[in-house]
């Protein structure tokens, strides 16, 4: 059965390489150098680096001693979040003078839906350039754009062509496209699940919409759901300018690895006071509690439990989190310990898309 469903125009915006850039923007001696922003520190991490500092292969989330090996020229700056988020909100004031429907991701990316817009200009492609444009005029700083018929598909699209580029996947090229796109590109898509696809024989989309419904799910879980209907073209979440939390987290790296369980709980102690702080903050409470344990070896592993009841009081949510912790032996000394809370009471429901609609669309559709 084959059903039809509207097609958007959503255009994703992604900051080229944005702490490090404002960092080279308004430090002009950074400027066509390798730097890294955060890291320095005995035990930091890497928050981002710029792209003179990625052809060494120094990326985000990469610990600054691995980062200065790869690159004994990088130089690494303090991170400055105010000054990140003062020229967020005026790449934000940009956005919304094209659409209303801005659904922020992070500080440098976000969805926006011009289907209809502000301007009434019926191409989402030459909206996307100029909104690139005004962003370098106004703050100094690039930006690359995906442009198609879904949040994911623009999503993948702005990618392929960075720094400072687009890219535009109209809608009678999507199944194509797709089709060829390696396995790895397929946004939430990470190493360890394109591994086991790999090890499955699905190396393309194409092999990857070669399998049926049933074969996804019996190796992937819900996320097979998700595979065969985005291989498809079917993405059916919208634009949504307010972002509903799906979990309110906290976590500590420590400055020596933690090795004695006993400290460990003092650690945790001081993490739960923060996650509390957090959720009341954001007036939330949650069913699903979840330790993060990540060892000296970089190895991560989450222990969790589901409650039949909402919590947000930081003392439970500290003897839960203390369960998880004895709740099995760990396997080497500790360097961060995190907690969150999911499953949380905002009402918040992910679209599920139905098994038997096909991607219909207009071609005369302009993008």
């Amino acid at each position: 059965m084959e059903e039809k469903f509207p097609v958007r125009k959503i255009i994703h915006v992604d900051m080229d390489a944005f702490f490090a850039s404002v960092e080279q923007l308004d430090d002009p001696g950074l400027r066509d150098k390798p730097v890294a922003v955060g890291g320095g520190e005995k035990r930091g991490v890497v928050a981002a680096a710029s792209y003179e500092a990625r052809k060494y292969g120094v990326r985000s989330a990469m610990s600054g001693r691995v980062a200065a090996e790869r690159c004994p020229e990088l130089i690494f700056v303090k991170p400055r979040f105010d000054r990140y988020k003062e020229i967020s909100l005026k790449i934000r004031k940009i956005f919304l003078d094209y659409t209303d429907l801005v659904e922020p991701l992070s500080l440098d990316e976000a969805f926006l839906d011009v289907t209809e817009n502000k301007k009434g200009m019926p191409s989402a492609t030459l909206l996307a350039t100029e909104i690139r444009q005004r962003i370098y005029e106004e703050t100094g700083l690039n930006a690359s754009a995906g442009i198609s018929v879904n949040k994911f598909l623009a999503k993948v699209a702005s990618d392929i062509n960075k720094p400072n580029g687009q890219k535009t996947i109209p809608p009678e090229e999507v199944l194509e496209f797709l089709e060829g796109l390696d396995i790895r590109k397929f946004f939430g898509i990470g190493k360890v699940t394109a591994e086991k696809m790999y090890q499955l024989g699905i190396f393309s989309g194409k092999e990857l919409k070669a399998r049926s419904l049933e074969f996804l799910t019996e190796h992937f879980g819900k996320s097979g759901t998700h595979y065969y209907h985005v291989v498809r073209g079917i993405h059916h979440s919208k634009v949504t300018p307010e972002r509903i939390p799906k979990s309110v987290g906290a976590e500590r790296t420590f400055e020596e690895n933690l090795s004695s369980e006993v400290f460990m709980l003092e650690k945790l102690t001081h993490i739960a006071e923060e996650l509390g702080r957090r959720l009341k903050k954001q007036k939330v409470a949650g069913k699903t509690i979840t330790l993060k344990i990540k060892y000296s070896d970089f190895k991560t592993q989450t222990r969790s439990r589901t409650l039949g009841y909402y919590i947000a009081d930081q003392s439970l949510i500290l003897e839960l989190a203390k369960e998880l912790l004895y709740q099995e032996t760990l396997e080497n000394s500790v360097r961060l310990l995190g907690l969150s809370l999911s499953n949380l009471n905002t009402g918040n429901t992910e679209e599920e898309p139905e098994e038997e609609t096909a991607l219909t669309v207009q071609l005369r559709f302009e993008f």
